[in-house]
């Protein structure tokens, strides 16, 4: 099936609404409030996603510049995410808040008019146009929800987490991969219960091994925002059993995660 970049940039576009009306009626000191991410406030989350917002436009504008910029911050460690968090520490959450909104909607300007197969440079493997919208898409909502948790919010999942949950099954060699172990060859299936109900799956019906549970608790597994401990999660086999330690739908060094 082709991919519809409209629908892509559409399903970003409506995500990125449901955090604004979180992040529009904040006081300054909430902009200030610890998230469960160690050493971040609500503030770095939002700066976090519209610096990457702007990278990921350099990278479909202009990659050399882009290849060049991020071999500069990542020649001085993994921990250019935290570096790049403090540095805009300074901004006011009125500031931050209407950065993200002015990198979000030439994000979605750009990516709109891409072909969806489009390959750019990102920190990592390369990806195409339509697997960065994906990857917008799952970085608001996750960042969404450390915002989410630190203001003692909830939100309903939406039928948008179809995104977050095929970018975690694609990312399953991945995770093993950034923490130097070798990927499993052994197939996974995986059916996922959705926000309405229906079933999600991916990987071969009479796979051996096998991962089963809310598609919202997968989520929230593959970016590292619960414990599996925390989730209605169930492993089946040694691969799957190992892939919930070690799931991560996100770039860069492995994460943190969360303690159970």
């Amino acid at each position: 099936m082709a991919v519809d970049m409209g629908v892509l940039t559409a399903d970003l576009a409506a995500e990125s609404a449901d955090l604004y009306e979180v992040l529009s009626v904040l006081a300054e000191p909430e902009w200030n409030r610890d998230t469960p991410a160690a050493g971040w406030t609500v503030r770095d989350q939002v700066t976090h996603l519209a610096y990457f917002d702007g990278t990921a436009v350099l990278s479909a504008t202009d990659p050399e510049r882009f290849r060049a910029d991020t071999e500069a911050i990542t020649a001085e460690g993994p921990d250019f995410p935290d570096r790049i968090a403090e540095k805009y520490r300074g901004l006011s959450g009125a500031e931050a808040f209407a950065w993200l909104q002015r990198e979000r909607r030439d994000y979605l300007d750009t990516f709109g008019a891409l072909d969806p197969g489009t390959q750019l440079p990102w920190y990592g493997p390369p990806m195409s146009a339509a697997s960065s919208v994906t990857a917008r898409l799952m970085e608001t909502w996750a960042h969404g929800q450390d915002v989410v948790d630190a203001l003692g919010l909830t939100r309903r999942p939406t039928l948008r987490l179809r995104h977050v949950a095929h970018l975690g099954v694609r990312t399953f060699g991945w995770s093993f991969v950034v923490r130097g172990e070798e990927p499993p060859t052994v197939p996974v299936r995986v059916e996922l219960t959705g926000p309405d109900g229906e079933p999600w799956t991916w990987g071969p019906e009479d796979a051996a091994d096998r991962v089963t549970g809310p598609a919202e608790d997968f989520c929230l597994l593959v970016v590292q925002r619960r414990h599996r401990s925390q989730t209605a999660l169930t492993a089946t086999g040694p691969v799957a059993d190992r892939w919930l330690d070690v799931a991560q739908a996100f770039a860069g060094a492995p994460g943190r995660g969360r303690t159970a």
